[in-house]
């Protein structure tokens, strides 16, 4: 090996390392936004009613109260849906806030529309919003999945959206 050559190699090395340690800097976020998306249990079709639909919202609303999570924008699907949350400072964790709004909605859908069964399937999924354009960017494709999926011919006339409080990161 030459000499001076394992220094350039090192000096490479760390020069590569502050730049993907400055990309990581741009990519944490103290308080970020997540995009979540919960489907039914076995992606069975019964989501999308006025009955739901409010017990969903309203169940919504109360995450902030209960678990300290504000709950963005949202779209309502026949089998999933998908939404945007932020933590507050004392918030339980992603998990448990979406295990408890399963549970909240799942007994308030059993109670008051009779439903019987599993409501959610176990898993969710969710993704770290990174900026502004990222959200924007994320609620325009959500948005028109109604569109996509043949359910309206217009963004506007799917009745199943909407924003419980304004997110911003």
């Amino acid at each position: 090996m030459p000499v001076g050559a394992g220094r350039d190699r090192r000096s490479r090395l760390q020069g590569s390392m502050r730049k993907h340690l400055r990309r990581l800097e741009r990519v944490w976020i103290d308080w970020p936004i997540y995009f979540v998306t919960t489907c039914t249990f076995r992606r069975r079709a019964i989501l999308t009613s006025k009955e739901v639909a409010k017990i969903l919202t309203e169940e919504w609303r109360s995450a902030h109260d209960r678990h300290g999570w504000a709950i963005g924008r949202y779209v309502i699907m026949p089998d999933h849906v998908h939404f945007f949350c932020s933590a507050e400072l004392d918030a339980k964790s992603l998990p448990v806030f979406m295990q408890a709004w399963k549970q909240w909605t799942s007994k308030r859908i059993a109670r008051e529309l009779n439903f019987s069964g599993t409501v959610w399937q176990e898993e969710f999924f969710d993704h770290v919003l990174r900026s502004t354009e990222s959200y924007s960017q994320k609620w325009d494709y959500v948005r028109e999945n109604p569109m996509r999926a043949g359910l309206v011919t217009k963004i506007e006339d799917w009745l199943w959206q909407g924003e419980i409080e304004s997110l911003m990161l």
